[in-house]
């Protein structure tokens, strides 16, 4: 199902800490900062919080500047983001300013979280989510039933460490300000523990009065079946691949990208790319990278389109190149339609072989765009 964009938003110190153990929040940056996180805050659906952060810094989570709410309102949102927290326990206290400042809230939780909740006469809807929280079945509901689109996520470090985990995290932002916290019991903005493997790409670095802000997205692809942030990212370029084929009325544009397990680019291709009017996407991709590489055992291949399960130009279709080349996971936004093949089925292929294929569908109106001229063919 989709996901909103989920954007974490986090300033630490040097030495990686969120505050430090005072009875007053560490204001770890400045009036030119906080005027940026505010109008990053304008500009999203919704914007979240875990229980831990209402408790300890007491947040109304408001878009401070009425410029920028006068702007929301004239583009047809309501003033301020939808604001939403999470609680297992249903532990929340009714006074906290979060409840009585902004627009709706919305506070996801347990089954018992949720009856306790209930009794307390909270100003706020409460969506409780099963017997444990589930974030995947958060950001659906988020994304299917508020219409959230894009989600800040401003704390705190459980939460920020949760969705990295997880690998439900399409950005981070973060602050880095110039003071070092020390104290061994103050709150990190990540815990130890597993995370998804690989660098993250660095998208910008900037100075902002004596803070720098950096942004990151996460490259590393899923696993299994399982979709990542990532990716959504890397099937995103492959859509925006298919838009530079050469147009044809005989064969489909596809784009297509090799990632490796850590998120390195090994290859990506187009159809007809070079001049070749047989190329297919994938095997155009696959052609760049020298057969046995070991990466490719642990690679995703990421293709606009369904991998072709027959074809009538070369001996191969695109299905069996990727399983000779051992590649074991495909991540694809468009199921082969019977526009040339009646009844094609790459995805089954690859599944019978024990491959895993992953289907976002939520791409194929972007997949689809640059074959918009074969529509009439069926």
């Amino acid at each position: 199902m989709p996901f909103p964009h989920v954007l974490l938003s986090a300033a630490v110190s040097l030495d990686g800490y969120l505050d430090d153990t005072g009875p007053e929040r560490l204001l770890l940056s400045g009036p030119a900062d906080f005027d940026r996180v505010d109008e990053v805050r304008a500009s999203v659906d919704a914007i979240l919080v875990g229980a831990g952060t209402i408790r300890a810094d007491n947040p109304r989570l408001l878009v401070n500047s009425a410029e920028r709410r006068a702007g929301r309102v004239a583009a047809g949102k309501p003033p301020y983001p939808l604001k939403v927290t999470v609680s297992g326990s249903g532990d929340l206290d009714p006074a906290a300013k979060f409840w009585h400042t902004g627009g709706d809230k919305v506070v996801y939780t347990t089954e018992d979280g949720a009856r306790r909740l209930k009794a307390s006469d909270l100003a706020a809807d409460v969506v409780p989510l099963g017997p444990e929280l589930d974030w995947r079945a958060l950001l659906t509901h988020l994304h299917d039933v508020r219409g959230v689109r894009r989600l800040m996520v401003e704390g705190g470090g459980t939460v920020h460490t949760q969705l990295l985990r997880q690998g439900l995290a399409d950005e981070l932002q973060l602050v880095l300000a110039p003071l070092f916290v020390g104290a061994p019991d103050a709150p990190r903005l990540f815990g130890p523990g597993p995370y998804q493997g690989g660098r993250l790409r660095l998208l910008e670095s900037r100075t902002i009065g004596d803070v720098v802000l950096m942004r990151y997205e996460p490259t590393a692809p899923g696993v299994g079946g399982t979709a990542s942030a990532a990716d959504r990212h890397w099937l995103a370029l492959a859509c925006e691949l298919a838009a530079l084929c050469p147009p044809s009325r005989t064969a489909f544009s596809v784009g297509a990208v090799v990632v490796a397990q850590d998120g390195t680019e090994l290859a990506r291709g187009y159809s007809r790319e070079g001049g070749d009017p047989l190329a297919h996407a994938e095997e155009a991709a696959l052609a760049k990278i020298a057969p046995g590489d070991p990466r490719l055992a642990g690679a995703t291949v990421y293709s606009s389109l369904e991998p072709c399960a027959q074809r009538a130009s070369r001996p191969r279709p695109c299905a069996q190149l990727i399983l000779d080349a051992g590649v074991r996971r495909v991540v694809t936004a468009w199921r082969e339609p019977d526009t040339f093949v009646a009844g094609a089925d790459g995805s089954g292929v690859l599944a019978r072989a024990g491959a895993d294929v992953v289907v976002l569908p939520e791409y194929a109106a972007a997949a689809k765009a640059p074959n918009e001229h074969l529509a009439e063919r069926g």
